[in-house]
């Protein structure tokens, strides 16, 4: 059973999460919010911490908090202006964002509450993986193994830093 202080660590660590997430979508100055989306990506390894998952913490702050968080400020400076306030966005689709984030909400929380009857039932004795068995899961390519996303991605952050440029060099 989970200790109290493990518990209010949790919680505080999840608020963090939460807070820091809002804000950075929230904020209308961009590097604050890159600020924030770095606080928040730091919270998220501490819960990976938290779990025993030491090896996905510190890959969560060396790729995530480190790597894209310096992508992100840099293709900041090279499209923007820093230290400006961005234009408030005027949409008039208001009502239909918020009924797709209310839906997402309610769905999110059934997905919650329907799992929460695991939380209460015994679970089997669980072994940390071997660092081969991380190695060959992420860069397989059978069934359950991550090679195909990592590429994906890999692709899309490419054609991300290839946007940046592009837009910059038009200024």
């Amino acid at each position: 059973m989970e200790s109290v202080g493990s518990i209010i660590m949790y919680v505080i660590i999840a608020l963090a999460i939460v807070v820091f997430s809002v804000l950075t979508v929230t904020t209308r100055k961009i590097l604050r919010s890159a600020t924030y989306l770095l606080f928040t990506l730091f919270a998220t390894a501490a819960v990976y911490f938290k779990l025993d998952y030491e090896f996905l913490g510190a890959v969560q702050i060396a790729v995530y908090a480190g790597g894209i968080v310096v992508l992100f400020v840099f293709s900041i400076l090279l499209t923007s202006h820093p230290g400006h306030n961005s234009e408030r966005l005027v949409s008039r689709k208001r009502a239909v964002g918020m009924t797709a984030a209310l839906a997402t909400l309610i769905i999110a929380g059934y997905a919650l509450v329907s799992r929460c009857a695991m939380m209460f039932s015994p679970l089997p004795e669980m072994q940390n993986p071997s660092m081969k068995t991380i190695g060959s899961t992420l860069m397989g390519t059978g069934s359950g193994e991550y090679l195909l996303p990592f590429e994906a991605i890999s692709v899309l952050l490419l054609a991300c830093i290839i946007g940046g440029v592009a837009v910059a060099r038009k200024r």
